[in-house]
């Protein structure tokens, strides 16, 4: 490890962060937080076409709730910004390194309109080419500074002719670079085109950019995913011909994430085909106003998010699966992150939703659970009593919207029956054994899960019947459903009053069966 560690987090405001992206922040937290380094959080809006109002705001949004943490970034000011592309542009800082290459002649200026490229891809397919690309073969055929004399490319620029940079990429060069989970990794330069460095409206690619920018705010590591392993040759050159070849960041290309069903990398079409989120919380589009629900509004915690997406693509070398992000953070090292793309298994997601839930503080769940409540409309009076609920209901939830589906009985008495438990244990001897009962239970002076037992067990020994003809008659007439807590600490929670008035609601509302 190097000595000092700095990682940065660039994402491109074009859209809502997908949970890849997050997984690969989450990363970088948990390396910056190991080695004490400086982690920044940097706007990469160089692509201007594809900006989407409101997307910075909402990475930042999902980041900050992911409890992921910057030293610096757009949204926190440090010695080496600014932090969004478009501000350093306007500062100049590209526009010096784009001219160094220049003068070094490792790029080139080209003037090329868009038909003569359409031209030249059009002879290279004529001619059988599968490679249409703008490289060592086709430049020499092209209007640039390669080909002009330089009088002419004095005067085109002079004139404002439209014109880009490119990367003069060299014609037979193995390019190597060290990946810390693919090891070495080799391309031929024959394989690459004459990338783009400075677009005609003067603002830098991605890939001009993003390496100036690494450089200049000594990132140490790069973690990012796969798909810019094909891009990293171009990068290291770059390195290479701006004199910062010794400065050459480590590479941790993350592998891909796959849908649930191992078929391809996870995206919002798949995620609304096969149900489930891909984004960490809801996003909105600006454009069509189209809601997409995100991992949050569905549900899960947050710390049961960030355990599972540490496990996917990262073991800790033993057998711990739950762990707090200070034990993640203990564990982590890029030695142990696989090498394979991994299964987003929802049902494992939701498995530590439950674990997270059940082993949480009702009083912790607290916030979270009201919020529940109150987005389904649903008043829920004194605080101390849905913690009550709460300590009963999470033995049995996934999501947190379950506290709501489940508990909605300890708010106010069911408005209808479950139908298939009513024809089964809703009997005249049920109803009958119900009015008993409720005699019983009215003549209780204290009312404690452990007394109402008690009745009960007195009622049923005294009509010699098992505890279901009573028990699943109980449990309608105060749930309306099959399942739940225990009904005698249901009965204890919604209080003396609720209970007998619920069973004569039972009683009047009830048909019984034969």
């Amino acid at each position: 490890m190097k000595d000092q560690v700095v990682l940065r987090f660039a994402p491109s405001p074009t859209g809502p962060l997908h949970i890849g992206g997050v997984r690969t922040a989450l990363y970088g937290h948990f390396l910056a937080q190991k080695y004490k380094g400086r982690y920044i959080l940097r706007i990469e809006d160089t692509d201007r076409t594809r900006l989407v109002p409101g997307a910075e705001e909402y990475i930042i949004n999902s980041l900050q709730w992911m409890g992921i943490e910057f030293t610096e970034g757009v949204h926190k000011e440090g010695p080496v910004g600014p932090y969004r592309q478009s501000d350093r542009k306007a500062e100049g800082i590209y526009q010096k390194y784009v001219d160094q290459l220049l003068a070094s002649g490792h790029a080139y200026y080209a003037f090329d309109t868009p038909e003569e490229l359409d031209d030249m891809r059009q002879r290279l397919k004529e001619a059988g080419s599968s490679n249409l690309q703008y490289n060592y073969i086709t430049r020499g055929q092209m209007r640039n500074s390669l080909t002009l004399d330089e009088t002419e490319v004095r005067r085109l620029l002079a004139s404002g002719t439209p014109h880009v940079v490119r990367m003069k990429m060299p014609k037979r060069e193995e390019i190597r670079f060290h990946d810390e989970i693919r090891g070495w990794v080799v391309f031929h330069s024959s394989q690459l085109d004459d990338k783009i460095l400075l677009k005609s409206d003067g603002m830098p690619t991605y890939h001009m950019a993003v390496v100036v920018d690494d450089h200049l705010m000594g990132v140490s590591h790069i973690l990012r995913g796969e798909e810019w392993l094909s891009s990293t040759p171009l990068h290291v050159l770059l390195y290479r011909s701006l004199g910062w070849e010794n400065e050459i960041p480590t590479f941790i290309h993350l592998p891909l994430i796959l849908n649930p069903n191992g078929k391809g990398k996870m995206s919002k079409r798949q995620g609304d085909k096969l149900g489930f989120s891909v984004f960490p919380t809801q996003w909105i589009d600006p454009e069509s106003g189209a809601v997409s629900s995100g991992y949050r509004e569905d549900g899960y915690l947050r710390e049961a998010l960030t355990n599972f997406l540490a496990l996917l693509g990262w073991s800790p070398g033993n057998n711990e699966e739950v762990m707090s992000e200070d034990r993640m953070i203990e564990l982590f090292s890029t030695e142990s992150l696989n090498n394979s793309a991994s299964k987003f298994d929802l049902d494992k997601l939701k498995w530590f939703n439950e674990t997270y839930i059940r082993n949480h503080k009702p009083e912790d769940l607290l916030p979270l659970v009201q919020a529940e409540y109150e987005k389904a409309g649903m008043e829920i009076g004194n605080p101390d009593f849905l913690v009550k609920v709460i300590e009963l209901l999470q033995e049995r939830v996934t999501l947190l919207p379950d506290f709501v589906h489940l508990g909605s009985y300890f708010f106010s008495a069911p408005v209808s029956y479950d139908e298939k438990m009513a024809r089964k244990r809703w009997t005249h001897e049920g109803s009958e054994l119900m009015g008993l009962l409720s005699k019983k239970l009215e003549n209780l002076s204290t009312w404690e899960a452990h007394e109402i037992q008690q009745v009960f067990e007195q009622l049923i020994e005294e009509k010699n019947v098992g505890k279901g003809k009573v028990l699943a008659p109980l449990r309608l007439a105060l749930t309306g459903v099959a399942g739940g807590p225990g009904v005698f600490d249901i009965a204890a929670l919604i209080g003396k009053e609720a209970t007998l008035h619920r069973i004569e609601k039972a009683i009047s509302e009830l048909i019984p069966q034969k």
